[in-house]
């Protein structure tokens, strides 16, 4: 006869039951990051999300600024907006003025900051000083440069003509009053720009610096070959904000002629201002609202643009070390 063994039945330990003060721990451990994030997300959802969402309800109604919603158009608004001259007339001026400003304004920022890293006297004052500009109100920057480019006896006008230039209409031709306005948008964020290149200087190693002109290499060359590829990332960040700023500007044009908006021709009205007067002016909300969309989407597209460049430049610089070792 054959016996058969049977298996002992393991039974699994019984759970320990949790005490209450251990079950707070635990739920603390897995909710208080959420709720330390939550003040920021509640605030982006109120003050970012909301309005974005119930503008692109705007844009498919016939919206009055004072009768309020009308009828539901869809997407009559954004093909009225597209087939506007005037629309496509403040994208060329936005864009234009955008090109103007900004390279120019990180040209010189990079080179501010590239002075102002080195060994100075008084550095805090020099520092503080490129600083003064930003904190000036875009009111009195318009004052003072209106006054400067002034037609009549401005001071621009006076010091032009003692080289054969006379007469420059700064406010009635197209690309004069681009200048202007351009330069009024340097004046004010170059050094704020600067500020920030220059805190991602000061985060490069000295010991590069030193090591390079041992090696030979010039103040030129390590600038180049040292300090402007260890500031990549915060270049990015000043050109995508620079970007979104550029193509979102409003004060500087605005006040550069208070009567009309951009200009007896609008030789200088951006899509902002085009916005502005299709809301307070023609009283038509579905269209501006409609104009705030297309102006986000375009500023998106340039975004990605700028992100997937700078992706490239990074990606292209890591793969030049993996080669170099392979050659050897």
């Amino acid at each position: 006869m054959t016996t058969t063994l049977k298996q002992p039945v393991v039974r699994p330990p019984a759970k320990k039951r949790l005490t209450f003060r251990q079950r707070r721990s635990a739920w603390d451990m897995k909710a208080s990051p959420y709720l330390y994030i939550s003040p920021f997300f509640i605030l982006f959802a109120l003050t970012g999300l909301f309005p974005l969402l119930y503008t692109f309800w705007v844009s498919l109604h016939d919206w009055h600024t004072l009768k309020g919603q009308g009828d539901f158009v869809g997407i009559e608004n954004f093909t009225a907006v597209l087939a506007d001259g005037y629309f496509w007339n403040s994208m060329f001026n936005t864009f234009s003025i955008f090109l103007l400003s900004a390279i120019p304004q990180l040209t010189v920022a990079v080179l501010l900051a590239a002075v102002l890293d080195q060994h100075l006297r008084a550095k805090t004052f020099w520092r503080m000083s490129v600083l003064l500009p930003y904190v000036v109100t875009p009111v009195a920057v318009a004052l003072i440069f209106s006054n400067m480019f002034n037609e009549q006896n401005g001071l621009i006008n006076n010091f032009l003509g003692n080289f054969g230039v006379n007469g420059v209409s700064w406010r009635e031709e197209m690309f004069p009053s681009h200048v202007v306005i351009a330069t009024m948008v340097n004046w004010r964020w170059t050094g704020y720009n600067a500020l920030i290149l220059l805190a991602a200087m000061q985060a490069v190693p000295r010991d590069l610096y030193e090591s390079a002109a041992l090696d030979g290499a010039g103040a030129v060359r390590r600038f180049f070959s040292i300090t402007l590829p260890s500031i990549r990332p915060t270049m990015i960040f000043v050109i995508i904000t620079s970007t979104i700023g550029g193509l979102q500007i409003f004060a500087e044009p605005r006040l550069f002629d208070p009567v009309t908006a951009g200009g007896t021709q609008r030789q200088f009205q951006t899509t902002v201002l085009y916005l502005w007067e299709m809301a307070f002016q023609r009283q038509n909300f579905g269209k501006a609202a409609a104009v705030a969309w297309l102006l986000f989407l375009i500023i998106v597209l340039v975004g990605v643009v700028n992100f997937l460049i700078s992706k490239k430049i990074a990606t292209a610089d890591t793969k030049k070390p993996r080669r170099a070792r392979s050659k050897r």
